[in-house]
């Protein structure tokens, strides 16, 4: 183990805290490549080091076991998936149904200018225990998200409380699903068919009046 000294000595004008961060997200960067490419299956210890172009010494330096690499790597990409998505609503005037749309537009997007990375999040996150185990987690959260922006923009008529978070999961959990399926082939949607999908599906789900 590093002592404190060795955590604080600079190299190159950075320090050994700022380095070890940078391999940690080079090697979640190349667990989504590795698992989006090639699926979960080939995401070695092996492979994720070679495709973040470091010894397999570092991995250990970041990650205790595989699973713990391939939970970050859909860490990574669910987050990412959330903060296009709020964004696009934040930066959106007009009617909710406006912003629900940029929101929604912005995620789709997302996926079809970044695959291998949506892969993980909507494909390979089902093909193992523990990233089975995150992804309902996830999609809890999603829900909660789906639950605060419908405050935002329906106030009073928004669902609320146990049944406001079943209808964001319902909502969250359906689209994620429907996206995979067009990711996949399984669904012949356009982008803005899909969008539209979407939108209807948010209004409908979250407000408790017209």
């Amino acid at each position: 183990m590093p002592q404190p000294a060795d955590r604080a000595r600079p190299y190159g004008g950075r320090s050994a805290d700022d380095r070890r961060a940078e391999r940690r997200a080079r090697l979640v960067e190349a667990t989504v490549r590795v698992v989006g490419g090639r699926g979960e299956g080939a995401a070695t210890m092996t492979a994720i080091c070679a495709e973040a172009g470091l010894t397999e010494r570092y991995f250990y330096e970041s990650f205790d076991k595989r699973e713990v690499a391939l939970v970050a790597a859909l860490d990574h990409v669910a987050d990412r998936l959330a903060t296009e998505a709020v964004r696009a609503i934040a930066q959106t005037a007009g009617t909710p149904t406006d912003r629900v749309h940029a929101g929604l537009s912005a995620l789709v997007q997302w996926v079809d200018d970044e695959p291998l990375a949506a892969r993980v999040a909507l494909v390979e996150s089902s093909s193992h225990p523990d990233l089975r185990a995150r992804r309902r987690q996830l999609l809890g959260t999603f829900a909660d998200l789906v639950v605060t922006e419908a405050g935002v923009l329906y106030g009073a008529a928004a669902w609320t409380g146990a049944r406001g978070r079943a209808q964001g999961l319902l909502l969250a959990s359906g689209f994620a699903e429907l996206v995979a399926a067009r990711l996949t082939g399984d669904a012949q949607l356009s982008a803005e068919e899909l969008v539209d999908i979407g939108t209807t599906s948010f209004e409908r789900l979250t407000r408790s009046t017209p």
